[in-house]
């Protein structure tokens, strides 16, 4: 990759290389991962404006030394080896779900439709988004400043307290926010004052 596209900066804060080289996923096979978007002509503008209305006013709110990105930009590469076992531990190297996570953004696959989609419907859902958390903040407390702030996220996943969240940013802003089961399963229970919060947002 050219210096330039690596330096580019994408925020207040962030560059593009950090935003596409922060997972371990991508540390543990770098040499064999480019994690830089392939389309970049729609998926930088799209980072750049998550960036812009999520992570500067985090950021900036935080103190950059707090702020720490742990997924951000899926590649086409990144996805092929998230989905693949690690050879050593026989463990998953991670997830993805790239018809409804949002993190690669708007990439294209052979076929010269988006990733990301919505439903059965197949309408391009578009966008980008991240896991990040900010140390020494409870997540939960995180969600609640994001809430607060009316920041204009489109989905906001809450793992639980001690674990990043999930924030995305479309154009079509949402709202939808879900945490989790232990068992990994969607669902709303327990957040209703975060449901409510967002329905006056919307």
């Amino acid at each position: 990759m050219a210096q330039t596209v690596n330096e580019m900066q994408i925020g207040q804060y962030l560059t593009l290389e950090e935003f596409c080289t922060c997972t371990q996923t991508y540390q543990k096979y770098a040499d064999q991962i480019d994690p830089y978007p392939g389309n970049r002509s729609e998926t930088i503008p799209a980072l750049e404006a998550l960036c812009h209305h999520i992570l500067d006013p985090v950021i900036a709110h935080f103190g950059r030394e707090r702020f720490q990105l742990t997924y951000g930009f899926c590649s086409k590469d990144l996805k092929r080896f998230l989905a693949q076992k690690d050879p050593e531990t026989g463990i998953k190297n991670g997830r993805v779900d790239p018809s409804r996570d949002q993190h690669m953004a708007h990439e294209k696959n052979r076929n010269g439709k988006y990733y990301c989609v919505s439903g059965a419907s197949g309408t391009a859902r578009l966008g980008a988004a991240c896991d990040f958390r900010i140390v020494g903040l409870e997540s939960d407390r995180l969600v609640e400043w994001i809430l607060e702030q009316q920041l204009p996220f489109d989905s906001l996943y809450y793992y639980g307290g001690d674990r990043p969240i999930h924030v995305s940013y479309a154009p079509q802003q949402r709202h939808s926010i879900w945490t989790f089961t232990d068992k990994g399963v969607p669902t709303r229970k327990g957040i209703e004052n975060w449901i409510k919060a967002t329905n006056q947002l919307n």
